[in-house]
């Protein structure tokens, strides 16, 4: 009981707040009987006639309590009340005895109905002695009835809320029905009453169902947790990697709890587990909101993240498209190095004059030798009538810049690298403990192919874009090679002629390969590793299959086995390539190379990559064995 001294007013206030605080916890029993004492508080202090205070206001406070008190009565939750609370309560406001009466009349009709029910059991008043039982008809009826008032919906506490609503709406309609036409003030004041109540009932009602939501989705997380923990068991400590598979796996139970299509695929796939099927449960998975493509999403933003700074800077503009033809393909980065060049090179020019050591530094050397370095450099320089040349082989410090430059992309592309398989490895493992029927070797495979086409799709446009900035200077000399090169008839590379037509009227306005050119063009389109590579083993088939018929057109009648060996393939590659015109086909290959699991690195598609490589390589290094230039 409050204090009824000081301010009577703001400790009723006090208590009914408390009592409304505990009818937001579902408190009902508490927060019932808490409106009544302070109900009985209010009725004591006014009581009291030396004690001044807002007696209007108390009295409005009291029948609000009243009225909350009163919303317990229907519900069936509360115990019974003593004797001296009640006549409190009772004793508050008139309208009370009008409803008490209806609800007493209840319970007498439930007494009532309890002694008919006993009655029809065959329970007599005066010993409980059976004296009859119904019928079977009977007896089938009230166990259905039975039934039915078990499987009755509960009511959430907001559908609780609005059939009280409902019932105040009726009272308040009821009440002002009754009202004289001149008793415009009390109308105002019941329905500023009514509505006060209507939003108090809803405001508690919202409390009480987000406090049992909670406490349900804490129950529920709890006990995915520990399902999780029961399946990752160990005798020891979990490692890193498997708490986060626990954690990922507790997750996929809670969204299983929702959506029940993983549970309905896993049932078809182990039904008929075949390859069809299993695509197209991973063509929905990646389309879904599982938690495996939400840490997909995830891996993609942070890669990205990664390349987004890097790929967006400005190249410069005034870098040549091709190199000078009269240069060495790769100019001399350390003063080092320039000298040991120079010396080399006037080595080469002058027999006679053999260099005294090799060493990697001018370090420790002597000064004699170092002056017969730079004499070397001097002769060297007078022997080559080219003041350009003197020009380009002069140290510049933005050499070394550039170096260090290359140095930190090469870093940089090594640490995206090196985070991509971490995050393709981790998708895989997790879509397979997800989906444990997938954990063949041959689902395997197409899960590790639905991943990577999903992960690397938005990526593959910067993720080249670092690998063509990092292989600049080898596309630069790839690209002139390509100009040089990009007439020239298959003789001029390597290729045998008896591997391409002789008579350029055979082929009706095309050229050798045609086909296998525009099959190459296609892997720039694609954005899926492993699509390209697929496009990689579709040209040299495509090759083979040109070179046997280009054989067999000259009267080679050989089979295609023997049609075209690997030295034969080289040049061929290379033709083709040179006339596909993509420099950018060098930084592909690179990327492929880094990207492609490495079970498909062996066998057929292995031996594709490889060949393709090396006869960019060839091209490459076509000028040292060509002198094409000078020709045109």
């Amino acid at each position: 009981m409050a204090d009824g001294g000081g301010k009577p007013l703001q400790s009723a206030m006090k208590m009914a707040k408390q009592a409304i605080q505990l009818e937001g916890g579902d408190r009902q029993q508490e927060a019932y009987c808490q409106y009544l004492r302070t109900i009985n508080y209010i009725s004591h202090v006014l009581l009291q006639e030396e004690t001044q205070v807002e007696v209007e206001r108390m009295l409005r406070l009291a029948e609000q309590c009243l009225d909350r008190a009163k919303t317990f009565i229907g519900k069936g939750s509360v115990h019974p009340v003593p004797p001296v609370l009640h006549n409190a309560s009772c004793s508050s406001a008139d309208q009370s005895e009008a409803e008490a009466s209806p609800k007493a009349g209840d319970r007498a009709s439930a007494a009532e109905g309890q002694v008919d029910a006993s009655s029809r059991f065959g329970l007599s008043d005066d010993g409980g002695q059976p004296s009859s039982f119904p019928p079977p008809d009977v007896f089938q009826r009230q166990q259905t009835a039975a039934s039915h008032d078990s499987s009755r919906k509960t009511l959430t506490p907001v559908e609780e809320a609005s059939r009280q609503n409902q019932k105040l709406q009726a009272s308040y309609e009821a009440r002002v029905a009754r009202l004289a036409p001149g008793q415009a003030s009390q109308k105002t004041s019941l329905t500023l009453s009514l509505q006060r109540q209507m939003m108090e009932n809803l405001i508690i009602a919202r409390a009480r169902q987000d406090a049992q939501l909670q406490r349900k989705v804490e129950e529920r997380r709890q006990r995915l947790q520990d399902e999780a923990n029961r399946r990752f068991a160990a005798s020891g400590a979990l490692t890193a990697e498997e708490q986060e598979q626990r954690l990922f796996y507790s997750r996929v139970l809670e969204y299983e709890l929702d959506h029940d299509w993983p549970k309905q695929w896993r049932t078809n796939i182990k039904k008929n587990p075949d390859a069809s099927l299993v695509l197209d449960l991973l063509s929905y998975l990646l389309r879904s909101d599982h938690p495996l493509v939400e840490l997909l999403r995830k891996h993609q933003f942070r890669i990205y993240n990664q390349l987004y700074p890097i790929v967006t800077q400005n190249l410069p503009q005034n870098l040549p498209q091709s190199l000078p033809q009269s240069l060495p393909q790769s100019l001399p980065q350390s003063p080092a190095l320039l000298l040991r060049s120079s010396r080399s090179v006037h080595a080469r020019l002058s027999p006679e004059r053999q260099p005294t050591r090799t060493g990697s530094s001018l370090e420790g050397e002597d000064p004699a030798q170092r002056d017969d370095s730079f004499e070397d450099l001097e002769h060297f320089l007078s022997q080559l009538d080219c003041g350009d040349l003197r020009e380009e082989l002069t140290f510049d410090p933005s050499i070394e810049l550039k170096q260090l430059e290359l140095r930190a992309l090469k870093e940089h592309l090594k640490a995206i690298v090196r985070d991509v398989h971490g995050a393709v490895d981790q998708l895989l493992s997790l879509c397979l403990l997800s989906f444990d029927c997938l954990n063949t070797a041959t689902f395997k495979d197409l899960s590790l192919g639905c991943i990577e086409e999903a992960f690397f799709t938005p990526l593959w446009s910067p993720l080249l874009a670092l690998f063509r900035r990092v292989l600049r200077e080898r596309e630069l000399l790839f690209q002139r090679n390509m100009a040089l090169y990009c007439s020239a008839s298959p003789a001029e590379v390597g290729v045998p002629l008896k591997l391409f037509p002789q008579d350029p009227g055979a082929l009706q306005g095309s050229y050798p390969y045609q086909v296998a050119v525009q099959e190459l063009k296609l892997l720039m389109r694609d954005r899926c590793p492993q699509r390209k590579l697929d496009c990689v083993v579709r040209t040299l088939r495509l090759i083979c299959g040109c070179a046997e018929d280009y054989r067999n057109q000259q009267g080679g009648g050989a089979s295609r086995a023997a049609a075209i060996g690997a030295d034969d393939l080289l040049p061929i590659l290379s033709f083709v390539a040179l006339r596909c015109q993509c420099p950018q086909l060098l930084s592909e290959c690179a990327a492929l190379e880094e990207f492609i699991h490495e079970s498909f690195l062996i066998g057929e598609e292995g031996y594709c990559l490889t060949s393709l490589q090396s006869a960019l390589a060839y091209v490459e290094s076509l000028p040292a064995r060509a002198d094409l230039a000078d020709t045109e």
